[in-house]
């Protein structure tokens, strides 16, 4: 009687459709700390700068910075090798994520597009999903019509979701319904994240007079910091938790089958295979 074993082989590498360099990991650093300034200002500013003295100004001023970086960022990464066939996998999932987007608008936080740019994020890695994210946001709100200053700070945030997706642990190992419970686990928590980040964009724009959860740029840091959290509670709160209850449940129901499609169609596509072309016959 003879006893065999087997031993499963070891895990290859995940494809990724961009690999980042220096040079774009720099970029992203900057337009990420740009980006925090942008978001939380009202906490940083103290009420005696001018940033402060112009409450209803600073938005734009951050929204038309962010414009600019994001470009830069996205033109740094598509450098690192964003070839024609991560063009072609980037142009198919962002026109699915902007068609997404519609279908639970106005509805309690029903947003399945979150769902995919948490896998998308996972299969195709950090630099992928930012600009994934970025891009989809901005090709929903030309659907939509949601074109306006908030969409810099949408398109920056959802970069940020979506590459958080890439960069949790375990990208070549990690398979399954641990896999699948990390995701979702992310997708929760990620989706309050969103919207609390976003509400930090839209809430200086209210005034101060009109709601005492407003901005007050003479208030003090600690006085804004508790108005802010009943701002949140009072107007998000309902529509962020739709939003992560919703993409928890897309996650666990359909996270198998698309993390299958997604990685059946990376290893496809042999996105580090560089293009190569037969002179031969010539």
């Amino acid at each position: 009687m003879s006893l065999q074993t087997t031993t499963r082989p070891p895990a290859q590498r995940q494809a990724r459709a961009v690999r980042l360099g220096p040079r774009s990991v720099i970029a992203l650093a900057l337009v990420s700390a740009v980006g925090v300034a942008g978001f939380g200002w009202p906490f940083l500013a103290p009420p005696t700068s001018r940033l402060s003295a112009h409450a209803q100004d600073a938005p734009w001023l951050f929204a038309g910075v962010l414009v600019l970086l994001v470009a830069v960022v996205a033109a740094a990464i598509s450098e690192s090798g964003l070839g024609p066939k991560a063009v072609a996998m980037l142009g198919v999932l962002a026109a699915t994520g902007a068609a997404l987007r519609p279908i639970g608008a106005g509805t309690a936080g029903i947003e399945p597009m979150f769902f995919l740019m948490v896998l998308s994020g996972r299969v195709l890695g950090p630099g992928f999903g930012f600009v994934l994210g970025s891009v989809t946001m901005f090709a929903s709100a030309l659907l939509t019509g949601g074109v306006g200053p908030w969409l810099p700070f949408q398109m920056l945030a959802m970069g940020w979701f979506a590459m958080g997706a890439g960069l949790l642990p375990g990208p070549d190992r990690l398979r399954g319904r641990a896999e699948r419970a990390m995701l979702a686990g992310y997708g929760f928590l990620a989706a309050f994240a969103y919207g609390t980040v976003m509400n930090m964009a839209g809430w200086p724009f209210m005034s101060a007079l009109a709601s005492n959860v407003a901005f007050d740029p003479h208030a003090p840091v600690a006085a804004n910091l508790a108005r802010f959290v009943a701002y949140c509670l009072a107007t998000s709160l309902g529509w962020d938790l739709g939003r992560a209850v919703v993409t928890v449940v897309l996650t666990l129901a359909l996270g198998p089958a698309v993390l299958r499609a997604l990685r059946r169609a990376t290893r496809r596509a042999a996105f580090e295979t560089p293009v190569t072309f037969d002179t031969a016959g010539k």
